[in-house]
């Protein structure tokens, strides 16, 4: 098999929204979301509900996050989005409330299918448990399941599903121990 990239075709309505949507977005969110003061939380709440993601109370979402699609983004109450974080939300991505995502973590929600010619497209729905933390710079890749309750340490690659009330770390991801609930 050989990889043929002018046979690549992006799947009709793979965005969610027009092509013109699309570069809205990425305008507003380089004039008007980058570049917004580190304390006006409110204000990247209220520009990323302009665009349809589901932002729950009291959301701390840093200037430098980046996401992808915001219509395809959910955050329960009271989570936080580190600095340089990724939200690559070509699918859905779901988090739950009081999470923590921190600095420079990834979450991808799209790949290419490597093993045909065509390198087709896909994309897979992420979701994040309430009361997890991924510590900096973890990647969480396309169609995983973090159950509630999950520490993930710093600099871990996340490949499999994670079940819940436990902490985690390694690349790839691997099981430490339990995660105390009291």
């Amino acid at each position: 098999m050989r990889q043929n990239i002018k046979a690549y075709k992006t799947p009709k309505n793979f965005r969610g929204r027009s092509a013109f949507t699309v570069q809205l977005w990425w305008i507003v969110q380089a004039m008007l979301f980058s570049t917004s003061p580190q304390i006006m939380f409110g204000w990247r709440r209220f520009l990323l509900r302009c665009f349809g993601a589901k932002i729950g109370k009291k959301v701390l979402i840093r200037p430098s996050v980046k996401t992808t699609y915001p219509w395809n983004l959910s955050i329960g109450d009271y989570s936080w989005i580190g600095d340089e974080v990724v939200l690559y939300s070509l699918g859905e991505i779901e988090i739950g409330e009081h999470t923590v995502i921190s600095q420079r973590s990834y979450i991808c929600t799209a790949s290419h299918k490597y093993n045909v010619p065509e390198f087709s497209i896909y994309s897979e729905k992420v979701s994040v448990g309430a009361q997890c933390w991924l510590a900096t710079d973890v990647y969480v890749a396309p169609g995983l399941t973090i159950e509630d309750g999950v520490v993930v340490g710093a600099r871990s690659t996340v490949l499999s599903d994670l079940k819940g009330y436990k902490v985690y770390a390694g690349s790839p991801v691997r099981y430490i121990k339990d995660r105390a609930t009291s």
